[in-house]
């Protein structure tokens, strides 16, 4: 990515989005901005002991955030997930997890609360 583009995302997303995420593409209609982003195919250190394939994404979510300029803001998500070849298990990372963990503002642990609800289902 740019790094104009990713400075310019930087002061609208936090920076663990920017971390984790790929941003793939904006859209701006008149009063909705539709930002989508794609997990980057990148194993968590945890798995360095069990041998994974990535079998592409989830379904997309939505999931709506705090208006920007007087926009509508809805991320497009699309979660990795990877195959267990050993167990033959659909795998992904535990958002939940990686929240408990860091430093954010509440309504970003929400946020990714969000994100792990859509997965679980």
């Amino acid at each position: 990515m740019p790094s104009a583009t990713k400075s310019l995302l930087s002061l609208f997303l936090p920076e663990f989005i920017l971390e984790n995420f790929e941003f793939t593409n904006a859209i701006e209609e008149p009063d909705t901005f539709h930002i989508q982003l794609e997990e980057l195919n990148s194993l968590p250190k945890e798995w360095d002991s069990i041998k994974v394939h990535s079998k592409g994404f989830f379904p997309e979510i939505v999931v709506q955030d705090f208006p920007i300029r007087g926009h509508k803001v809805f991320y497009h998500i699309k979660r990795r997930r990877w195959i267990n070849v050993e167990s033959g298990k659909v795998i992904y990372r535990d958002w939940t997890l990686v929240e408990k963990g860091t430093r954010m503002t509440g309504d970003f642990a929400a946020f990714l609360k969000e994100i792990n609800r859509y997965s679980a289902e």
